[in-house]
């Protein structure tokens, strides 16, 4: 007989530990060539090295380090993926308790007339009374997982606790990107604004100058005035990137988690747009892949998505409980609660079976498997969304390059053409036109080459978030 029970205990706990039913989950494939390296790479401009998590600090600006420290502890968007990532591991403990039997404690005093009692009364020929009964139980439950119901409901929610830790974590490499982009847009701005005013101070002097030549009749009103027209172009460009600076100071404010009155003023003293002291680091695309949090979120939305057929086949099966109880009961007499007299227990099985109307179930089965397909569907969706991305921005940041360098080019023939222009004016044998038309080309050029400035470094931020650098750098 000890024997017949060991073997039995055995064949049940293999049964429970290895009958799941539905798919066992296995990670899904990426397209051809995701893990092939990034075709838009240039080595004139990036390397093939690791991106760092924390790839603001390549620009060795400790402004940018504090104000993105700051963005961590205190975006507002940060903190409610933060809660939703503590409330889907709640879940996922709730879930983990359905492993373990579940207790219950009870006492009750209740008055009136129960219909067991009555019922044992008629069957003992005894009087149909009312009067208190009094009762204090204690209950147990454990679900015998033969069919994987508990384990696969387990794994739906493990899986949904990772999706939403990778949600969370593309929060993160979102307002990395965009404390980044707010202070570069301050500091490119106040490198606009220095160039304006300096090719103001420019032209203002040689207006005057101008002026003074037509007092002494040297050159015409109309000289004057085509001058004064230059001033006035200049200048009015100002007041335009004023605004863009204090619209950027107060996107970078709210990213940090502060009032327009607590903006941190002190960045608009920064007149230079970051730089890189290195080529940048792209890495390749597996590294991309395996650094994305949306593809992380797409593949454990996916194991989600199979542990749930698992948990709606397993509702076409019976679901046995063991269930027991101890404790005692009496009528009318409290004090009899610990005697051997009002002692009551009992313990078996439960067993429950939606059948043979199994029509609820099998539509939870197409259900599951439908959104299975479409998280698969999405994750090599969301594979070629992030290559794509990468490969825009990066060549987008090329082009930029190649731009500003040629613009360094322009500026460097208008500055010398400019005082080519000057020394010849001043020795009568060029026009005031032709130095006007020089200046206002050196204008063009400086303003040109601080705007390519500000796009460089908007660009390298864009690369850095298509490359999925900045959660786990804080």
């Amino acid at each position: 007989m000890s024997v017949t029970i060991r073997l039995t205990i055995g064949a049940v706990c293999v049964i429970v530990s290895a009958c799941a039913v539905g798919p066992n989950y296995v990670p899904p494939k990426a397209p051809a060539g995701s893990d092939a390296p990034l075709v838009s790479y240039s080595p004139d401009a990036e390397t093939q090295d690791e991106t760092p998590d924390a790839w603001w600090r390549l620009y060795n600006d400790p402004a940018l380090d504090a104000l993105l420290k700051q963005a961590f502890a205190a975006n507002e968007d940060l903190k409610a993926a933060e809660a939703n990532l503590s409330a889907a591991r709640a879940i996922l403990e709730a879930a983990r308790v359905a492993q373990y039997p579940a207790t219950e404690i009870a006492a009750a005093g209740l008055y009136g007339r129960d219909p067991t009692t009555e019922e044992i009364l008629l069957l003992t020929g005894q009087n149909l009374t009312k009067g208190w009964i009094f009762d204090a139980l204690i209950d147990l439950s454990y679900e015998v997982d033969l069919f994987g119901r508990v384990r696969r409901s387990i794994e739906a929610a493990r899986a949904d606790a990772g999706a939403v830790a990778a949600a969370r974590d593309a929060v993160k490499v979102t307002v990395a990107a965009e404390t980044a982009r707010a202070y570069a847009d301050v500091c490119a701005t106040g490198e606009e604004i220095a160039v304006a005013e300096r090719n103001l101070s420019l032209v203002s002097r040689e207006a005057k100058i101008t002026e003074a030549r037509n007092v002494a009749g040297a050159n015409s009103e109309f000289d004057v005035v085509r001058a004064q027209a230059l001033v006035a172009q200049v200048r009015a460009t100002i007041p335009p990137l004023e605004g863009q600076r204090r619209a950027a100071l107060f996107e970078l404010t709210a990213l940090i988690g502060r009032t327009p009155s607590a903006a941190p003023r002190d960045t608009l003293s920064c007149a230079a747009a970051p730089h890189l002291a290195s080529l940048m680091p792209v890495g390749d695309g597996a590294q991309l892949l395996r650094r994305r949090p949306d593809v992380r979120e797409a593949e454990r939305t996916l194991a989600a998505a199979t542990a749930q057929i698992g948990v709606a086949t397993a509702d076409l099966f019976p679901r046995i409980h063991l269930t027991g109880f101890y404790g005692a009961a009496t009528l009318d007499r409290i004090n009899l609660l610990g005697t051997n007299d009002a002692e009551v227990w009992g313990a078996g099985p439960t067993i429950t079976w939606q059948f043979p109307n199994i029509a609820g179930p099998l539509a939870s089965i197409h259900r599951a498997k439908s959104n299975a397909t479409g998280a698969l569907a999405r994750f090599d969706s969301v594979i070629l969304q992030a290559l794509k991305e990468t490969e825009q921005t990066l060549s987008i940041y090329r082009a930029e390059l190649d731009h500003h360098q040629a613009l360094l080019v322009f500026q460097g023939k208008t500055r010398r053409a400019f005082e080519l222009a000057r020394h010849q004016f001043s020795a009568g044998s060029v026009s005031n036109l032709d130095l006007l038309t020089a200046e206002q080309s050196l204008v063009t050029a400086e303003g040109q080459v601080a705007e390519a400035d500000a796009a460089i470094v908007q660009d390298q931020i864009a690369v850095f978030k298509a490359l999925g650098g900045g959660w786990g750098g804080g």
